[in-house]
């Protein structure tokens, strides 16, 4: 039996989670969620704690399975808590600015990049370099930083660009003059 997929998942207070037809809904302080359950897998409420079953005994069902159940308590997790990506701006005269749903970014380029946020993510800037991603959904969150650090990832030589907060950037070493 899967290891993740057995364990249950527990419902906080404030969340209120409802089953129907294959579709599973998630309410809590930072959003509604929604998911379809994976073919394979059935997810039943006991008492205040999910459960994921699985429908057979082979690969499929058993990825599923565990699939089933790790998407399920993000859900849950993001509906009570939420997720947050932290980036970082450096090089000169880079920055970044937020005006209703729309990130504006200033990178050096001849234009600014506006990119439009998706529905239940917020950005929030500081000092105009240190950027705050913020969400219910793990995945939406996730891809909202991976695409905002996408537009000028950091390069090598000098370091500058759109990082992870504590990521480590391997420097590399410029031409030698003889």
């Amino acid at each position: 039996m899967s290891r993740i997929g057995k364990l249950p998942i527990p419902i906080p207070a404030q969340v209120k989670v409802n089953i129907t037809e294959g579709v599973v809904f998630v309410e809590g302080p930072k959003g509604k969620l929604q998911m379809s359950i994976p073919r394979r897998t059935s997810v039943s409420r006991e008492g205040d704690k999910l459960v994921v079953v699985r429908d057979g005994d082979d690969d499929e069902a058993k990825a599923r399975h565990g699939l089933a159940r790790a998407l399920l308590a993000n859900m849950v997790r993001g509906a009570a808590e939420g997720y947050v990506k932290k980036l970082e701006i450096q090089g000169v005269g880079y920055k970044a600015s937020v005006q209703g749903n729309v990130v504006t970014l200033l990178l050096g380029h001849s234009h600014p990049i506006e990119y439009p946020l998706p529905p239940q993510v917020t950005v929030t800037v500081e000092e105009n370099t240190k950027l705050t991603v913020s969400g219910p959904d793990k995945q939406v969150v996730g891809q909202v930083a991976a695409d905002l650090r996408g537009f000028h990832p950091p390069e090598p030589y000098k370091g500058k660009g759109i990082r992870y907060v504590g990521e480590r950037v391997i420097r590399k070493e410029g031409k030698k003059v003889q």
